[in-house]
């Protein structure tokens, strides 16, 4: 990984960093449930989740965009609801919804952004509109879904943010725009040490990089971690539950998911490193990234 750009100090502070958070919707169940995160300097990091799991709301809600029931969030060192302009200024967001003007012109909505942000990248506005063929002077209410989502993409890339966050911006990509979209996304974190964390529902697009997987499930990040770390160490591991106990406690470390089954048999997920021993009737199996999905979620 190259070094970050001069404006951009390594530091160890995270760029996000969420505590106990909570966060019910009237009548409902709880959508996040003391919630624990920690996104560093440095990441890229994809929020998987199924439909219904609270994405949308854990990204609104580390952004500041919704204010919590219980818990902290700090983002680049300051309290979310203390955000100084010039904090403000290291942040992009891409939302699952369009939030373009659509009247504007790409060129007008662009040039209104500009202003705002001192750190503007022009020559990266230029080369993404060209790349991404983004007509400049066509009213943006005339653009085709996927052009409207480059656009969105590309207005939040421009000022090069230190903190980066996308719900769903996939959607509306071919493939082929999702490779470059995934491109420009590891660009970002190689070139200034950015930290980038969308949701998507897409896992073969994760498959593409070796970056950061976050599962979401029951309000909480059940495990975040590499994904080519995930996919080389946690197993399917099947035996009695009198094997599986002497297998874990050698292990040292909880489960990820624990699952009876019949005639006194149990199915563990759990990291196992390579080599070791595990008892002769117990059957392991290796894990894809669905099948993560559906254990984790």
């Amino acid at each position: 990984m190259t070094a970050p750009s001069p404006h951009f100090p390594h530091t160890t502070t995270p760029s996000a960093a969420l505590s106990g958070v909570s966060m019910t919707y009237p009548k409902g169940p709880a959508v996040l449930h003391q919630l624990d995160w920690t996104l560093l300097p440095g990441q890229v990091v994809g929020l998987l989740g199924r439909n219904g799991a609270g994405k949308t709301t854990l990204l609104e809600t580390l952004l500041g965009l919704r204010e919590p029931e219980a818990g902290q969030v700090r983002l680049l060192g300051q309290p979310v609801a203390q955000l100084d302009d010039a904090t403000r200024a290291r942040i992009g967001y891409v939302p699952q919804s369009s939030d373009l003007f659509e009247a504007f012109t790409p060129a007008q909505l662009l040039a209104y952004f500009r202003s705002f942000y001192p750190r503007w990248n022009e020559a990266k506005v230029e080369g993404l509109m060209s790349r991404w063929e983004i007509p400049r002077d066509q009213a943006i209410r005339k653009l085709s879904g996927g052009q409207k989502q480059r656009l969105s993409i590309i207005r939040a890339l421009a000022h090069e943010p230190d903190l980066l966050v996308l719900d769903e911006p996939v959607a509306s990509l071919d493939p082929a725009g999702r490779r470059d979209f995934l491109r420009e996304l590891v660009g970002e974190v190689l070139d200034r040490g950015a930290t980038v964390v969308f949701s998507t529902h897409i896992l073969s697009d994760l498959e593409r990089v070796a970056f950061n997987v976050a599962f979401l499930t029951q309000g909480r990040i059940a495990l975040q971690a590499p994904l080519d770390e995930l996919l080389d160490q946690v197993r399917a591991v099947t035996g009695s539950v009198t094997e599986m106990a002497a297998l874990l406690a050698r292990l040292g470390t909880p489960p990820l998911k624990r699952t009876a089954l019949e005639a006194g048999r149990e199915r563990v997920l759990t990291r196992l490193p390579a080599g070791t021993p595990v008892p002769a009737g117990v059957a392991v199996d290796r894990l894809n990234l669905d099948d993560l999905f559906a254990e984790l979620t």
